[in-house]
């Protein structure tokens, strides 16, 4: 049953990755015009992400930060919306994660799915290699551009709490689940809600 939903979902995540882009489209040519007539550097940000065993590629979201603003302020972490490092555009593209949108093309590749575990930097919080075989269950799908961790705690745990959620959500994976993930994506999205980590003030970029 389990190979039959996993087909399931990766029917749905092409389908809809096409119609998302498609329907979307025109949101994204303005988008990339804003970013590139509003600050100096390209209009997409791409990264080396873990993937499905841990097998890296490159995620795609439109730029929100300075040019290399993980080599300046406090790298990888963002203390809040204030940042100087974030971009006009990029404060509001964060807070609605419009961001997110060129993340369809992955979805299309094969690289992500609409829903599971988000993907990690190769290097934080661990390296795939460090990861003890329990959070190794994590990278047993594809990363998602939402997920459980996402819909539930967001940025306001630390990673290994995160990180639990991640294999908890492998472990009882359901097309149902998928669906009702993806509804509470939507209604995190305009709460607005933990967008950054206010415990330690961090956040991953």
């Amino acid at each position: 049953m389990r190979d039959i939903e996993l087909c399931i979902k990766r029917i749905f995540d092409v389908v809809s990755s096409i119609i998302g882009i498609i329907l979307t489209l025109p949101l994204m040519i303005i988008i990339a015009i804003l970013i590139k007539v509003t600050s100096a550097g390209p209009v997409f940000f791409t990264q080396d992400r873990l993937g499905k065993n841990g097998k890296a590629f490159k995620i795609i979201k439109f730029r929100t930060m300075i040019v290399n603003a993980e080599k300046e302020g406090d790298g990888l972490f963002i203390n809040s919306e204030n940042d100087y490092r974030i971009t006009k555009i990029g404060r509001f593209l964060r807070a609605t994660s419009l961001d997110e949108l060129p993340q369809l093309f992955n979805v299309l590749k094969g690289d992500m799915s609409l829903v599971g575990p988000r993907p990690p930097v190769t290097y934080h919080p661990y390296k795939y290699a460090d990861y003890s075989n329990e959070q190794k269950k994590r990278f047993e799908m594809r990363p998602g551009i939402t997920g459980l961790a996402q819909v539930i705690v967001r940025n306001s745990v630390p990673w290994d709490e995160r990180i639990r959620i991640d294999v908890e959500y492998v472990e009882k994976f359901s097309i149902w689940l998928d669906f009702k993930i993806l509804l509470m994506t939507f209604l995190k999205i305009l709460k607005r809600e933990n967008i950054y980590y206010k415990p330690n003030n961090e956040y991953m970029h």
